[in-house]
Parts: C-alpha cells; sequence; structure tokens
C-alpha cells in the first residue's frame, strides 16, 4: 500500500514500456514466450489487506472465491496472508490444501455438490456448506450421519435481487439456478436445526459478479438480516452472516464502490440492526486478482480488408473466454509504445470461431510481431481456459518487485494428449 492508502497500479509505463511492478513486461514476453498470463503479488495482498482493513475491530473472515483464479501460486500468496476460501468443487478443494490453505477455513459452495466431493469435505473438516437445494440438505444430513459427524451448514439464500450485471453472473434473481428461494428458507432452516447430523452456524447470500452499484448488496444485506431476525424469533440462532462477493473492478469506465466502501455499507447495516455478535464473511475474487493480471499475446500479423482490420494474435478464445462469453470489454495495450500511425483493429485470435475475438474497434499503432498486453486480466481467464482446437494453456508468472516466479509452465502438446490412446 502507499502512504496514502491507496494500492498502487499493478502495471505501469515507463518511458514507453509497459512493466509490472519493476519487472518490464517486453522481457517476461521473450523470455517465457506468449500467450503469458502475469500477475502482481504486491496487487493481489494490497487488494486483501483493504478487505482487512474494512473489516477491522470485529470477527470476520475473508473467503477468496477460488473459481476467480485458482493457480497454486496464487492461493499460496493468499493462505500465507491469512486468507479463508470460498470453493465449488471437490477439486478446488484439493488445491487449497495442496496450496497451504487451511480446511477450517473454507467454505463450499454450488448447486451440484457430489456424495464423493461432500465426504472429502466433511472429512477435511471444512468450515462450512453453504447448502443451495433440499435435496442438498438432505444429501449433507445422509452423509454426515454415515461418517458419525454433524455438518456445520447455511443456507444460500436467493434474495431475489437484481444486481443489474451481465445475465450470465447474475446469482439472484428468483430464476437463478442458484441458492435456496426466501420463500422457503425459513422451513429449510428449521429443518436442518432439528437435524442430529447438522450444524446450523451461519447464513449465505451472493447475488452476482461483476456488480458496479452498491445498492444492489445493500438490498440483499436488508433482506438477509429481516430472514435472519425472523428465525431468531424462532429460536435458530446463527453464528456468521456470509455477505458473498461480487464486487466489480473498473474494466473500462465502470465506477464500483471501492472495498472500504463496500464492506463499511454492509458493516453499517449489520450493526444497525444490532447483529454485532455475528462473524462478518465476504467472498471476493475479482476484486481480488482481476486487476493484479495482463495476458500477454503476440501479433502474428495485420490484415486489412473492406470489413475493417484485424490484428490477429497468438492469443485467443480458448485462452481468455470472457469478451467471447460476455462480449466483455477488457483494455488491450502495446506492451511497447511505437511512433508509428494509428488505425482502428479488431484484435482477434487463430480459433476457428467467428466469436473468437479480445477487443473491438482499438486505435492501435502497431506491426507484425510486436507485443500487447490485455489488463486486468488476471480473474477468469486461466481459470476458464481451454484447450480447443488442441491449443496448449498458457504459461503463468508471478512478479513479486524485481523478482519473477514461473507458477504455471507452458502446456505441451505431450500434455494434451496424455491418458488418451488409440484403439488397438
Amino acid at each position: 500500500m502507499s502512504d496514502t492508502g491507496q494500492a498502487a497500479a499493478p502495471f505501469v509505463r515507463r518511458g514507453g514500456d509497459l512493466y509490472c511492478e519493476q519487472v518490464a513486461l517486453q522481457g517476461l514476453a521473450q523470455r517465457f514466450g506468449t500467450p503469458l498470463y502475469v500477475y502482481s503479488r504486491r496487487s493481489i495482498l494490497d487488494a486483501l489487506q483493504q478487505y482487512e482493513q474494512a473489516l477491522a475491530g470485529r470477527a470476520a473472515l475473508v473467503c477468496y472465491a477460488v473459481k476467480a483464479n485458482s493457480n497454486l501460486g496464487v492461493l499460496g500468496l493468499l493462505a500465507r496472508a491469512g486468507s479463508g476460501f470460498d470453493i465449488v468443487s471437490g477439486g478446488e478443494l484439493s488445491r487449497v490444501i495442496a496450496a497451504g490453505g487451511a480446511s477450517s477455513r473454507v467454505v463450499f459452495s454450488g448447486v451440484g455438490k457430489t456424495a464423493p466431493e461432500i465426504e472429502r469435505a466433511l472429512r477435511a473438516g471444512i468450515r462450512c456448506f453453504n447448502i443451495e437445494s433440499e435435496f442438498e440438505l438432505q444429501q449433507v444430513s445422509q452423509i454426515a450421519g454415515r461418517l458419525g459427524q454433524r455438518a456445520p451448514v447455511s443456507l444460500r439464500v436467493n434474495p431475489d435481487i437484481d444486481a443489474g450485471t451481465h445475465p450470465y453472473i447474475a446469482t439472484g434473481l428468483k430464476s437463478s439456478k442458484f441458492g435456496v428461494a426466501y420463500a422457503q428458507a425459513a422451513q429449510l432452516y428449521r429443518r436442518a436445526h432439528a437435524d442430529p447430523h447438522l450444524q446450523v452456524v451461519g447464513i449465505d447470500c451472493h447475488i452476482g459478479s461483476q456488480i458496479s452499484q452498491a445498492a444492489p448488496f445493500e438490498q440483499a444485506a436488508d433482506r438477509l438480516l429481516d430472514l435472519v431476525e425472523q428465525l431468531e424469533r424462532d429460536g435458530v440462532r446463527l453464528h456468521h452472516l456470509d455477505f458473498g462477493g461480487g464486487l466489480g473492478i473498473a474494466y473500462r469506465d465502470e465506477t464500483p464502490p471501492s472495498i472500504g466502501q463496500w464492506v463499511g455499507a454492509i458493516r453499517r447495516r449489520v450493526d444497525a440492526r444490532g447483529h454485532q455478535d455475528k462473524v462478518l464473511l465476504v467472498e471476493p475474487g475479482r476484486s481480488l486478482v482481476g486487476p493484479a493480471g495482463a495476458l500477454l499475446m503476440r501479433v502474428i500479423g495485420l490484415k486489412g480488408g473492406a470489413g475493417g482490420n484485424f490484428a490477429v494474435v497468438d492469443a485467443a478464445m480458448n485462452d481468455q473466454l470472457r469478451p467471447a462469453l460476455y462480449e466483455a470489454w477488457m483494455d488491450v495495450q502495446p506492451v511497447t509504445e511505437r511512433a508509428l500511425p494509428r488505425r482502428t483493429y479488431d484484435i482477434v485470435g487463430p480459433v476457428c470461431e467467428s466469436s473468437d475475438w479480445l477487443a473491438r474497434e482499438r486505435p492501435l499503432a502497431i506491426e507484425a510481431g510486436d507485443v500487447l498486453a490485455m489488463l486486468s486480466a488476471g480473474a477468469y481467464g486461466m481459470s476458464m481456459a481451454s484447450t480447443y482446437n488442441s491449443r496448449c494453456r498458457p504459461a503463468e508468472v508471478i512478479v513479486d518487485g524485481s523478482d519473477v516466479h514461473c507458477v504455471r509452465q507452458r502446456e505441451t502438446i505431450d500434455d494434451l494428449i496424455a491418458g488418451e490412446s488409440v484403439l488397438p
């Protein structure tokens, strides 16, 4: 953090060249090749510190949403800093444990937990299951009973709040597959409270991702607290309140609340209604790692035509899916500025799909061989990457001041076909 309390920008331009902390991106592209994901250690830890400062003075836990970026290097940084984790699969639990994270600081969300995943999580001693359906509540109870345990549970309650975000990442509407319907929650809580194999410990709510206004969070908090107070009148006491994540970041011209503003708004509502005794949980993902990352790509060639100009690069939708999936706008800049005429380009990849574009109508002064950087790419980039078109996934590095650590080797063709075979 700087002396003003503001996080230092992870990517800055010095003398016409883009740097991550003290390392030139041009040198990273030469050393590790492209496409390449680059993350700033300082940026990740600064964001975590902002959450912790906003929660200071009361019992609380920040549970990083692993789905945003599940690289072991990133998870290890957060684990050593004391972070908890929000997982949505057994594979993510295995990653957290492999990275040194504490199972007792893990909450398990997700609408389709399988029996083996539930059993593994129970044996590992996780903090809580965020239950998303009646059938899941029954399944967790049965497995806990067979193991001779009481499973710690909360309900992920769907408050039917419109978060004003892209439909694919809105999760708090009544039409969403996520969570327990608000009208059914009290009944399921009473059932869980009476179950000898379950221990009711909290309540959870998550209304979506990349939310840029405080109002939806505040509305959801009020609805959640209404339910908490109804449950307490019924004799169901809760230990923690989990307000999920979803705080947006600035990809273009968005002006989301700061971390401090978002957490502060929730704290004020909770405290005003007399729930200072509850532990507060939040589940940030994008706001922790999104600004910390960049995707480096090299221009293969420039292509003109009646329909416009194309900059064909060696990254593609399999490396960064957000533009193709959400039509997301992400900032793309030359790693090294050039004294060339600017032209407007669509930046596209080699994958054989018309949806394989990374940016549209960008004025750039570039030529073949140049390296471009897609900024704010630390969340939902590599974690959503695939091997479509038999393309090998990128390497990942973490920059720590002037040091560079490769935290994932570039995939090889041998890696891709390992485990496959031809017929005899």
